[in-house]
């Protein structure tokens, strides 16, 4: 049996994967612990996986309730700040933990890769979503002048992207005082000593949803959606059971788990529901940010696992998370994505590309464009057969053994 640290940063959305991981690894035999925002202690203990706190909800909460933190590009320096703030507590817990025989992270979580040097704890490099991969061969689409870059040559993109990243402008003077601190020598750039582990990289999304690229690290295993939802620990409401049972299909929206400043997204879901004569069901863990005396048609609930409600779903749309757009892929229902920051712009480029949905911007999403985008995704053919596709496709994973034999050859 081995120790291992799952070290997940972030929204429900990058901490479920590793849920997802820890249940395979528990079934292996070996002992999994986690270390992340105290937010998700209940859903890992629930998972059966040993939990330990980082930080309080008010931390967090301080986080996805910074209004910057939905503004592109400003939200990344938003992300990337907090996770140089929380270096030095995700350290402590981890040498609490006492001996570990490996370790896995994302790129966000620096004392994962902080505690593989000072300690020598093999740690793998877990990948969500494609935009993490600057590639110079398929540049994510992190913001809308990147259409215009992907149309260079590679050379001339290589040359541009060798030029200072921004992510070290944002978190590195940081990180290099706590490395000096800890007699570890520091990194001259996170973006390109740090980003991916010389002991292993995985790529969660299937190459069907993102191809491999030149220049991607040697040393990485993509695997496909872990599609996490918890929904064998939590079923749908009695009410929303109800609800579905009685009328046609109904559109599911959802701004994602962290965002908290979604009034608008919901204002204009109401009033196209109401437009078409739809039905619809908004999901949000912060009701107040939904419209007051919404008809009976609209049910609001604080959480469903997608897995289940996304079979009784028409239309599926949301803020473009990969966790999220990978439910709606299983599920095999259109999609309609309000791309906001971070990763959730190329997520929409990829699903447009597949022909299962659209995407718009935040200028984008209005009462009038987003009831036109619906009855595309409602009555559309194409895209309906495009998006079963999709989930057939995800109904062709193979076996998890291969992952777990790849995770357990990167021990020592």
């Amino acid at each position: 049996m081995a120790e291992i640290l799952l070290l997940p940063f972030g929204s429900a959305g990058d901490v479920f994967p590793f849920i997802w991981l820890g249940r395979q690894l528990m079934a292996r035999g070996h002992r999994v612990r986690m270390i992340t925002a105290c937010l998700f202690e209940e859903h890992a203990r629930k998972a059966g996986i040993e939990f330990i706190a980082l930080g309080c909800k008010d931390e967090f909460e301080a986080m996805i309730r910074d209004p910057r933190i939905w503004k592109s590009g400003i939200g990344t320096k938003v992300v990337f700040e907090f996770a140089a703030k929380s270096v030095v507590p995700y350290l402590t817990a981890i040498e609490s933990c006492g001996k570990v025989d490996l370790m896995l992270a994302p790129v966000t979580a620096f004392a994962g890769r902080l505690a593989r040097e000072k300690q020598g704890v093999p740690l793998i490099t877990v990948h969500l979503q494609p935009a993490v991969f600057v590639s110079a061969y398929e540049t994510p689409l992190l913001h809308p002048i990147m259409r215009l870059f992907n149309k260079l040559p590679v050379w001339f993109k290589k040359l541009i992207l060798a030029l200072p990243n921004p992510v070290d402008l944002f978190a590195l003077p940081q990180v290099r005082r706590i490395c000096e601190g800890n007699g570890v020598k520091p990194p001259r750039s996170l973006w390109r000593e740090w980003w991916d582990s010389p002991d292993g990289v995985l790529a969660l999304f299937p190459a069907w949803f993102a191809q491999p690229q030149p220049d991607w690290p040697p040393n990485l295993l993509q695997w496909t959606f872990p599609l996490e939802d918890l929904a064998t620990e939590q079923s749908l409401q009695p009410e929303l059971q109800e609800f579905l049972a009685n009328g046609e299909r109904p559109v599911v929206f959802t701004p994602g788990s962290a965002n908290v400043q979604a009034a608008r997204f919901f204002a204009v879901a109401a009033e196209v529901v109401q437009r078409l004569g739809c039905r619809a069901v908004f999901v949000t863990r912060e009701p107040r940010q939904v419209p007051p005396n919404l008809p009976a048609s609209i049910l609001t609930v604080d959480y469903a696992p997608f897995s289940t409600l996304l079979k009784h779903a028409a239309v599926f749309v949301h803020h473009g998370g990969v966790g999220t757009m990978s439910q709606g892929f299983a599920a095999g229902v259109p999609q309609l994505i309000m791309a906001m920051a971070h990763d959730q712009p190329d997520n929409a480029d990829r699903l447009e590309r597949l022909g299962a949905g659209t995407g718009l911007s935040v200028r984008q999403f209005t009462p009038e464009r987003v009831a036109h985008e619906l009855k595309q995704l409602l009555h559309g053919v194409s895209i309906h057969q495009a998006a079963r596709a999709c989930a057939e496709k995800i109904r062709q994973t193979p076996s998890s053994g291969a992952l777990l034999e790849w995770i357990e050859s990167r021990m020592k």
